[in-house]
């Protein structure tokens, strides 16, 4: 009886540990009216599994003040991808012809609201990440340096 209930809790233990070490890191991101990401860089280490949890905590109208989050893949032309993206409109501004240089991407999100993206990084590399709505990528990028 005894060694079953150590075996028991050994089994546990590692469940319980292995679900901790499976579990993403969390990050948390907003996007607001003035056209910003709150979190403009962001390291990982290589093989890492992120949550990126996106919020637009604006208040202008969707159609107006739209905000999305998109990891492009290094050596993406983030300038291509975003004018490309102007087109895109049904696919949460993520042009169909350029999903290949797509890591993860949020839909586009209104005033209040919030998507969320797991992925796992599995090169190092600098990673670019914009919203795509039109006009916005200039402005509102950041980079996920992985090591």
């Amino acid at each position: 009886m005894k060694t079953r209930f150590l075996s028991v809790l050994t089994l546990t233990g590692l469940l319980a540990a292995a679900s901790a070490v499976a579990a993403p890191r969390v990050i948390e991101i907003t996007a607001n009216d003035t056209m910003q990401f709150s979190v403009k860089s962001i390291d990982a280490k290589v093989g890492e599994e992120l949550k990126v949890v996106f919020t637009n905590v604006g208040t202008l109208p969707k159609e107006a003040m739209g905000h999305n989050w998109v990891l492009l893949k290094p050596g993406t032309d983030a300038n291509a991808f975003g004018a490309a993206a102007v087109t895109a409109k049904d696919n949460n501004y993520v042009p169909v012809s350029m999903k290949d240089k797509v890591v993860a991407s949020t839909k586009v999100l209104g005033p209040k609201q919030k998507d969320e993206v797991t992925f796992k990084l599995e090169a190092a590399g600098e990673y670019t990440y914009i919203c795509s709505f039109p006009g916005h990528f200039a402005a509102m990028k950041g980079t996920i340096k992985v090591k």
